[in-house]
């Protein structure tokens, strides 16, 4: 089976050896968002939820330029640097999805690229 690599320039470019997804039949595997501004590569202002809505939308950006959208995701990994921030990233994910709800972990981490608080990666199943 071949891999088709996806990029679109709504979300940050990757700043490693990596691509922003990748997708494998009908199944896309999409790498860690960041709250990046996806034109100035800028960790967003405004703390925590402000964060959390923009990883959102560049996690949505990477979704629909593999053809797909965020209520297709089946598995959802989210890395928090501080657990406290839990309920927060719970009602604004509700902004962005639907239910039912993908399968998810939430894992408490020390610290992620660029200093910020939060990161999402996912794997999203396309229709056939």
């Amino acid at each position: 089976m071949a891999k088709e690599i996806i990029h679109t320039e709504l979300a940050p470019a990757a700043i490693g050896a990596y691509s922003q997804a990748v997708k494998a039949g009908n199944t896309v595997y999409v790498s860690g968002q960041i709250p990046l501004d996806p034109v100035t590569m800028t960790v967003v202002e405004g703390g925590f939820a402000a964060e959390t809505h923009q990883m959102f939308k560049n996690l949505k950006a990477v979704c629909e330029a593999a053809g797909g959208s965020l209520d297709q995701i089946v598995k959802l990994n989210a890395f928090l640097t501080d657990l406290s921030n839990f309920a927060t990233f719970n009602e604004i994910m509700g902004q962005y999805m639907s239910q039912p709800f993908p399968a998810r972990a939430a894992i408490g981490v020390a610290s992620l690229p660029k200093g910020v608080q939060v990161e999402a990666d996912a794997i999203m199943v396309l229709g056939e």
